[in-house]
C-alpha cells in the first residue's frame, strides 16, 4: 500500500529538507574525521615505548595525539622529545579520545583494543622484531609510509647507515661475550649479535637467540672480553636482576668489560641499535 495521500510526508518542503539534513550531516562527519588541514599529517597515537621512538623521531609535533606513559623513562632514547606531549593509557576509551587516524605499536595494546581501533577506520601499524639492520629499515620505512613523511625515514636510515659505516671493523674480528645484570646473553639471529658484528667484533655466543648465561660456565672460563648491557639502569637494591648480584657475574663484568652500552641504545628493534655500534667501535683500541 501507497503512503495515504495529504499527509505531512507528501509536502513538498519536506522533501526538499531531507537533502539538506542529509548533506549537512555528512559534512559535520567529514569535518570531525578529516585532518584539520587539507595537508597536515595524519593524527598519531603510540602504545608502547618503542613505539614512541618511531613517533617522536618520525611524526610532526602538532600531529602526535598521544605517547605511552613511558616515553620519558630513563631507557628512552629520545625522552628529551617526549617533553610536552600528552601521555595515554593503553585502552579504548583513551585510545578513541585521542582521535588517532593512525596507532604505532610495538608489544602494546591487546589484540581485542588492536581489532577495536581498526573497526573504526583506524590504521595500526605494528613494528615487526628486529634481527638485524636491515628489519630496522623496514620498520623505519612502514611507519614513514603510514604517517606520510617517507623523506623523514629516508633521512633516519641515511643517518643508521653512515652510523654504521663509520663503526665497520673496528673491533678486527675481537670475540666478545654480551652480558645483561640478569645474566641474559645474545647469540646470532639477535640486534644484539647485528651490532657487535657492525663493530667488527666476533660474537662468543654461537647459539641462536636470547639465553642465560651459565655462572659456572663464567666461573670456570671466565671469557676474555665482554660487552654489557643494561648495565646503566641496574640496581643493586633491585630484584629484577637477580643474577646481577652474584659475586661471579660482577667480577667478570668488572674485569673483563671492554664496552658498556646503555639500555636506551638496546631495548627496541630501531635505529638506536647503530648508536650502540658507534658506540662500541669507539671502545676498540687503536690499531
Amino acid at each position: 500500500m501507497g503512503r495515504p495521500r495529504g499527509t505531512d510526508a507528501d509536502h513538498p518542503r519536506r522533501h526538499a529538507a531531507r537533502p539538506r539534513r542529509r548533506l549537512t550531516a555528512l559534512a559535520t562527519a567529514a569535518v570531525f574525521l578529516a585532518p584539520a588541514a587539507g595537508d597536515a599529517a595524519p593524527r598519531v597515537l603510540s602504545l608502547d615505548q618503542c613505539a614512541d621512538q618511531y613517533v617522536l623521531a618520525l611524526s610532526p609535533r602538532d600531529a602526535v595525539a598521544g605517547l605511552s606513559a613511558r616515553a620519558d623513562d630513563a631507557d628512552s632514547n629520545l625522552r628529551a622529545l617526549a617533553r610536552g606531549l600528552p601521555r595515554r593509557r593503553v585502552d579504548l576509551e583513551s585510545a578513541l579520545a585521542a582521535r588517532p587516524q593512525v596507532v604505532v605499536r610495538y608489544w602494546g595494546g591487546e589484540p581485542r583494543l588492536v581489532q577495536a581501533l581498526e573497526a573504526r577506520g583506524v590504521r595500526v601499524v605494528t613494528i615487526g622484531e628486529a634481527a638485524g639492520f636491515a628489519d630496522v629499515r623496514a620498520n623505519v620505512r612502514r611507519v614513514a609510509e603510514a604517517l606520510d613523511e617517507r623523506a623523514a625515514g629516508e633521512a633516519l636510515v641515511a643517518r643508521m647507515d653512515a652510523r654504521l659505516a663509520r663503526a665497520a671493523d673496528a673491533w678486527a674480528g675481537a670475540r666478545a661475550l654480551y652480558l645483561t645484570p640478569g645474566g641474559v646473553t645474545a647469540g646470532p639471529g639477535t640486534l644484539v649479535d647485528a651490532i657487535l658484528r657492525a663493530a667488527g667484533m666476533t660474537n662468543a655466543e654461537a647459539r641462536p637467540g636470547y639465553r642465560t648465561v651459565s655462572l659456572e660456565d663464567l666461573a670456570l672460563h671466565p671469557p676474555k672480553a665482554v660487552v654489557l648491557g643494561f648495565f646503566d639502569t641496574f640496581q643493586l637494591a633491585g630484584d629484577s636482576w637477580g643474577l646481577g648480584r652474584h659475586e661471579v657475574l660482577q667480577k667478570v663484568a668488572r674485569e673483563r668489560a671492554v664496552a658498556s652500552l646503555p639500555g636506551s641504545m638496546l631495548g627496541c628493534p630501531d635505529w638506536s641499535a647503530a648508536e650502540a655500534a658507534e658506540r662500541l667501535a669507539a671502545k676498540a683500541p687503536r690499531q
